[in-house]
């Protein structure tokens, strides 16, 4: 080698930076698990950080995907997060609270009046409570959430238009004491199931109906089991990128940040792909026989008030993340 081909090979050296040291030193295989179909935008950015990740460590770092709930329904896939058997997840802000209670709060009934909120107190203050919180569970959030979206509500019996019409309908949530307890206090009759057995619980007519983002109800075709859609934004939801502690820990300080960086930026990039598939997928809907009508709020919250579910629920949380919560929605009660 002369001395310029020399010269060249240690800028390119130097360029590559810890990457090819980290790869001279360790192999990081890990696997990532989530419920989405591998259309959803979750899924989509999710990957494309994980190829990041891989590019920018030339490898020493490699995240096999596991999407639509292929290793399990998404209480499953958590206990096997906690135990090691996968090292990352993304889950709902409100399953997680079956193992941190004070991850739920972000879906407190029709507390989220717009995204500007949502971001605002997810990247704020309400959102570093929520992680500290996590991290005493073992588990590592990343700092920024992806979006799930604004919830609908959807049957086989009726339009939803005010609190009274949800009395006695049977319908499914997500295995999460705040869903059972919101719609419980809406008079209706929920039944926690887990997201991979949804769809065949309405087609059996277990349940009459569901509530789920418009996105999440297209690409699930949730239109060929159900006839109505309420469009009652009732909850925002989020998802936590999750990594178990020890597989985390096991990397050095250096691939940590990768990995954080690569997660961090696709979640950005996600929130606005997803806002844009929930704006955009009524029409959609539509086409395939899905019924839409709007829906009284004022009817909905008046009925949580009167129920109490809004002064239960604060007695339960902290109040230093209560006291961020409503700086960040207003307050609810």
């Amino acid at each position: 080698m002369d001395k310029r081909s020399f010269l060249k090979f240690g800028i390119a050296a130097g360029t590559a930076g810890f990457s090819i040291g980290a790869a001279a030193k360790s192999n990081f295989k890990f696997k990532y698990a989530h419920n989405a179909p591998t259309d959803h935008p979750l899924h989509i950015h999710a990957a494309r950080a994980c190829e990041k990740i891989a590019q920018r460590t030339n490898n020493a770092v490699q995240i096999d995907v596991f999407p639509n709930n292929q290793l399990g329904g998404d209480t499953e896939m958590l206990g096997q997060l906690r135990a090691g058997a996968i090292q990352f997840q993304t889950l709902s802000t409100l399953i997680l609270s079956n193992v941190v209670p004070s991850s739920s709060i972000s879906g407190v009934g029709f507390a989220f009046k717009n995204y500007d909120e949502v971001w605002a107190a997810m990247d704020g203050k309400l959102g570093g409570l929520i992680r500290a919180d996590i991290e005493k569970a073992g588990l590592v959030p990343m700092e920024k959430m992806y979006d799930n979206g604004f919830r609908q509500i959807t049957n086989n019996v009726k339009p939803i238009v005010t609190a009274r019409d949800l009395e006695g309908l049977k319908i499914r949530v997500p295995v999460s004491p705040m869903w059972l307890s919101l719609f419980k206090s809406l008079g209706a009759a929920p039944t926690s199931i887990n997201w991979s057995d949804t769809y065949v619980a309405l087609q059996t007519k277990v349940v009459d109906g569901q509530e789920n983002p418009l996105g999440f109800i297209n690409l699930a075709k949730l239109y060929e089991v159900q006839q109505f859609c309420s469009k009652s934004n009732h909850m925002w939801d989020g998802m936590w990128f999750l990594a178990n502690g020890k597989a985390w820990a096991s990397m050095p300080e250096d691939l940590r940040k990768v990995c954080a960086d690569a997660f961090n930026e696709e979640a950005i990039a996600q929130r606005k792909t997803n806002e844009n598939l929930n704006n955009n997928t009524e029409q959609t809907l539509r086409g395939k026989g899905l019924k839409f009508n709007d829906v009284d709020v004022a009817s909905f919250k008046a009925q949580l008030r009167s129920s109490g579910f809004y002064a239960d629920w604060k007695e339960k949380f902290p109040k230093e993340i209560w006291a961020a919560f409503e700086s960040a929605t207003g307050a609810t009660s």
